[in-house]
This record gives structure tokens, sequence and C-alpha cells, in this order.
């Protein structure tokens, strides 16, 4: 059997990366001489040596030794001067460990074990990747810190245009027009926000946070139907309480410049491990130098906790997501951790739940029922905007109660003035412990969802339905610099359904409307890809549009032609559209980003195109067929085909045979020669 693994990447100092690997022995020695040999892994570190033992009852050394007998436990430290010689297996490593230590190896991942990718900030800065691959190993989730944003962007650009299954995320204003319909729970949006705005669990200094929905933790029974019963979401956590807020506010007028109503943050490092020591008691260890927090200031209680964030001078913490998930872990002390005792001598084991829960399980189910009931999604926004969007900073922010310390937010402290190495080092350790303010998404209020105020018609019963039984109006919001659709909000989730009449001796069909995609000219073109999961469409005024069919919304906008689009298609991979425009123009758009990456030109309206992704057979106004070369960006062959304007092709999947319509009343057949 093969030992468990018990080294982690939490054994790293800050700013400290992994490097390499290879089988070796400790040797203990007695005086000079050797006593016994350690067999076991010695790991090659940025700024240290680690060695993993096999045997599990010897421990980690690291100049720590924790993980004795394999027990998570604090941290047992040896002082003074020592000694330590490891023998490699194969000793013509020794001279590769020894240059790797006195430089930086390169880490390799290849583009094929990568499954997607995200910027993201480190330090408030924008020089984060964060990077998910197939590997189930210590490079599985890795970040990576660039050193000038430039540089993070560019390979971002390469990597997203070469990875074949790459999506981009949508925007905020996409998922909050998807939350609004209810297309996404609340759970699910929140979510979402949170990986827009640079949070992720695989950052404790910017870990995803979730609002405190319930107000009461000692009745026996919880209902959902009692606004009574709901926390406050249009107030932060520490303006909550008014009798501390006053208190906070007396100190914030008497503060000089640069003021702050709150000394602690709503989601930090400590925080989170606070919620899953039971589950990650390793990553407390190393916040917290080798030790455990005192028992007493420990998770104990959910009822404890919540008072202690209405009533402590210091505590304004929110949430995490796992307090609406399905894992009951962090709840409970299933590795059976020496946690320590209480004051009243009570051990320190699972978390107490309310009387209204029976089990953990129940704690959450409850739980998840709150942050999706009727109340909360008429009041959720309030929450977004305080924490994702206008409020979180300036004016709003004030009038808000909602000022955390200037070194929270993106832009407090620009780390590249610093020249003194560890004066840097120190600030970046400030920012990542205390806490960070999530990117800002929106600096509009954020509208409230749709909430229906009578129930859904089935599909069966719509046909009988009439207007004013089931009201369905949207309202669209135009830019008047750009004169383009913004934004549309739907005020009904109704489904709505066609029953044509019956006919004699004819079967009786129903229609059901699956989406309506608006725009706000006429459409002329629309093309679907392989999977028919995307749709292109292009307008009258020569904008492409590109939708999402899985969630009827729309990706892209792009402004590609000054007259009307003609044509669109989707490439067979689906990462490119190709469009044409009485304008004469070919443009070419990358699906992922939305970017026209070419635009070609003609003399003439393009009326219709074909391509296989990499070449282009265009039929023109006057008749021509165009071949086009899409990398050198000119029409390689002009072909003279019909006596009026091209407005149809086909081409056979095998890419021989072509067949053309026109004006001229004529139907064309050919056969490419190669």
């Amino acid at each position: 059997l093969f030992p468990p693994f018990r080294f982690s990447l939490l054994l790293l100092n800050l700013e400290e990366y992994y490097f390499e690997q290879h089988t070796a022995h400790h040797i203990l020695l007695q005086g000079r001489v050797p006593e016994r040999k350690i067999r076991g892994s010695l790991k090659i570190c940025s700024k240290s040596v680690i060695f993993e033992p096999d045997v599990i009852s010897q421990p980690i050394i690291k100049v720590y030794f924790i993980k004795e007998h394999n027990v998570v436990a604090p941290y047992k430290i040896e002082r003074g001067k020592m000694e330590y010689v490891f023998e490699l297996d194969v000793s013509e490593k020794v001279e590769d460990v020894v240059e790797t230590l006195l430089q930086k190896p390169v880490v390799q991942i290849t583009l094929r074990d990568v499954r997607r990718i995200y910027k993201r900030r480190h330090g408030l800065m924008p020089l984060g990747l964060e990077v998910f691959c197939t590997e189930d190993d210590l490079c599985s989730d890795i970040y990576l810190k660039f050193y000038e944003p430039q540089d993070r962007d560019d390979l971002y650009f390469y990597m997203a245009t070469y990875l074949e299954h790459h999506v981009a995320e949508h925007s905020a204003e996409t998922y909050m027009l998807q939350w609004q319909r209810g297309h996404l729970s609340n759970y699910q949006y929140l979510l979402h926000l949170n990986n827009l705005a640079d949070r992720s669990c695989n950052d404790l200094s910017q870990y995803p946070v979730f609002p405190w929905i319930i107000n009461d933790y000692c009745s026996s029974e919880l209902d959902l139907s009692d606004p009574g019963t709901f926390r406050d979401l249009s107030k932060p956590v520490g303006a909550l309480n008014q009798e501390r807020l006053e208190r906070l506010l007396t100190r914030y007028q008497e503060m000089p410049e640069p003021k702050f109503m709150y000394g602690s943050h709503y989601s930090s490092p400590g925080y989170v491990l606070f919620y899953l020591v039971r589950i990650a008691p390793e990553h407390m260890l190393c916040l917290q130098n080798g030790r455990f927090d005192n028992a007493d200031r420990m998770f104990n209680s959910i009822a404890e906790t919540w008072k202690n964030c209405l009533d402590g001078a210091t505590d304004f913490k929110e949430l995490i997501p796992e307090f609406y998930g399905d894992d009951v872990s962090f709840l409970v002390n299933s590795l059976k951790l020496d946690l320590g005792k209480r004051q009243g001598g009570q051990m320190v084991e699972d978390v107490e739940l309310p009387p209204w829960a029976a089990s953990p399980e129940d704690f959450l189910q409850k739980s998840k029922e709150a942050l999706e009931s009727n109340y909360v999604s008429e009041h959720l926004h309030e929450w977004i905007d305080l924490i994702f969007g206008y409020k979180q900073k300036g004016s709003d922010a004030v009038g808000a109660h909602n000022v955390f310390h200037p070194l929270t937010y993106e832009g407090g402290v620009n780390l590249n003035s610093i020249e003194d190495p560890d004066e840097k080092v120190a600030m970046l350790t400030q920012i990542l412990e205390f806490g960070q303010t999530p990117k800002q998404l929106f600096v509009t209020p954020h509208p409230r969802r749709i909430t229906p105020k009578c129930k859904s018609l089935s599909q069966t019963s719509s046909y009988n339905a009439s207007i004013a039984d089931s009201p369905d109006s949207t309202l669209k919001m135009f830019s008047k610099e750009s004169k383009m659709l913004q934004r549309s909000i739907s005020f009904s989730n109704m489904v709505w359904s066609g029953v044509p009449a019956e006919m004699p001796g004819t079967k009786r069909h129903q229609f059901d409307l699956l989406a309506d995609l608006e725009h706000d000219v006429s459409v002329d073109t629309i093309s679907l890809n392989a999977a028919s999961t995307l749709l292109v469409s292009g307008t009258k005024e020569g904008t492409v549009n590109i939708w999402d069919l899985t969630t009827a919304t729309l990706l892209h906008q792009i402004p590609c032609h000054s007259g009307t689009v003609c044509d669109t298609a989707f490439s067979p991979d689906s990462r490119h559209v190709l469009s044409a425009g009485a304008d004469g123009c070919l443009s070419v758009i990358d699906v992922q980003t939305g970017m026209r990456i070419s635009a070609l030109t003609s003399e003439e309206p393009q009326r219709c195109f074909i391509w296989d992704g990499n070449s282009v057979l265009s039929g023109s106004q006057s008749g021509e067929l165009l071949v086009w070369d899409l990398l050198g960006a000119k029409v390689s062959e002009r072909i003279q085909g019909h006596k009026g304007a091209v407005t149809c092709m086909w081409m056979n999947e095998q890419c021989s045979s072509i067949i053309t319509g026109g004006e001229d009343r004529q139907i064309m057949f050919w056969k490419l020669q190669y």
C-alpha cells in the first residue's frame, strides 16, 4: 500500500512556490555517524526544502515538525541550530537539485490539460490568472501571479484562443437578466457574481461571500412567511445593530482622513477558516502559525456567531456558500480534532444548531429554502448593491454605512510604488489577511427580481388565457450615444403557447414558444452552430448578435457593418462567426470575446456565402462568385456566375459540390476542382 499524501501547498510561505520532488532518505545521525535512514519524498520549493516521510508516524520536516503520527495538531517547533542530511535515491539528480535551489525553474502545463481560465486579482491588483487543469495533482488548480497586468492579459488571450472548449464568462448584466426572469436561483446568481468579482474557493483571501439571511436562531419553528424571520438585507452587518452603529459613527466622525467605519472586514481568510476549521484544520494552522484559535472563540454555535455579529465591537462577518450547499462536513467534527476545551469545561465538537434544525442536513435545507424564499428574492438586490454594486464605494457607501478600511479596496495602495521589499511584503500580507472588497460589478442601483404575483399558467391552459390575465411587457433601455439596445427587462415570466384550430382530417398539434430573442431593429439573417447551442443574427442596421440558446440570453452585440447584414454563419468548431453585409465587407468575429478579429472589403454588397472554417465563397450583388483568402485578407479568385445578384448558396458536407441561385432566375451547379 502507498502511504497517504500529507504534503500540501499550505506548507509553503507567502510568495513561495513548489517546483519538484525526488525520492530520498533522511539520514539520522548519531554524532557524525549515520544511525538509520527514513525513506520519503524531498520537495524542492523556491524558498525551502520539505521532507515528507513515507511512514506517517514520522513528522514532515520544514522548520516545524507537523503531522506526527498523521494527526493534525498544533505544530511542534525545535529551536536552535539543526543539521539535516538527505540522500537521493538517484545520485545523478543531486546536481539538478542544487541547480534548482540556486535558480527558479519552470512548472510546465500543457494546453490540452487546461479546462478553463479566469482573470483574477492578486493583492487588489489585476495580476492574477486562475488555471483549472484536468490533472489531479498539486497543479490541478493554480494561480499565476504576474508583475504587469498586460503580461497577464496577453497570456489569457493566447490561452483562450487555443483552448478548444474555453467559453468566456457571461457579463454581470447577462446573469442579472437571467436571474430577474427566474432562470437562475438566488444561490446560482450569487455564485456567478462572486466569480465575476474575482472571488474563488481556491483563494482564502478572496473567498466567495454570501449573506446572513435568517435573523431567528432561537425559535423551535422557522416561519419563512414572517418578514421578521429575515435579516435586513439593505444594511451591512455592521449597521444592523443601531446602538453599535451610533458608536461606530461617532468614532468615524472624529477620525482623521482616510476615514472608515469598520475596523475589520466582512470576509477574510480568518473568517473563512473560522467556519471551515473542522474540514480544513491545516489551513487554520498555516494561517495562525501552527496554533488553533482559543476554544471559546471557535465556531461553536450558529446562534452565538450571529449574536456576536450583531453585538460584537469588531465582528462584521458575512457567511460563505457552504451555508447554502449540501455538504454538512463543516458543521461536524468528523475528523475528531482536538480543538480545545471551553471555559465551561465542554470540548469543542460539532457546531450547535438552532432549535428549528433537527440535524445538520435539516439546517442546510432550511437555510436554502430561506435563501430562495420570496422575501429574499424581493430584497437580495439591496445586499448586492452593498457588496458588488453602487453602494460599495463613494458617497453612496457613506450613506449606506458601508465604509471599510482603504486597504480593502482596489486602488487603495499601489504596491509597485513601494521600493522597500520588506515593507512591500508587509503591506501585501496585510491586504491578503485583513480582507478584500470584491471587484465592483454595478455602478447603478441593481433592479429587483421579478416575483410573480399570480400563479403561472400551464402550457395547456394558456390557450384560454386572456391578455388581461397574463400581462407580458418589456422595458427596453437604449444608449443615446451608440443608439443600441443596452438592456431588456421582462416584467413577466409567463410561458406562452399557440394551438392551431383543428381542421377536419388533420391531427391537432401544440406549438410551444420556447424563447423570444428581442432585437431593436428588424432581423435579416440567422444561423445556428452545429450543436444548436448558439445562434447568430444580423440586423438591418448592421449589427451582429450572438445568443446563448441554452439560457436565451445575448452574449455579444457587435456593430460590424454600415448597412444590412445579408448573411451569417458559424465556423464548424463554433469558435468564429462570419458575416457578410450590403457594405461589401466580410467580418470574422471571435465568439468567446465578441471581438471583430478580421474585416475584408470588396467593391459591392455580398449577399450570401458558404465556408468551411477556412475558405469562403461569397455571392455578390453583380452575380460574381468571390473566393476569399482569410489569412491574406484579400479576394484570391473571381468567378463569373449569374447575371443578377447571387441570392442563395449551398455546399455538400464533402465541400465538393456547390449550388447557387440568383435574381436572374437561374440555379447553377458547380463542381470544385482541386
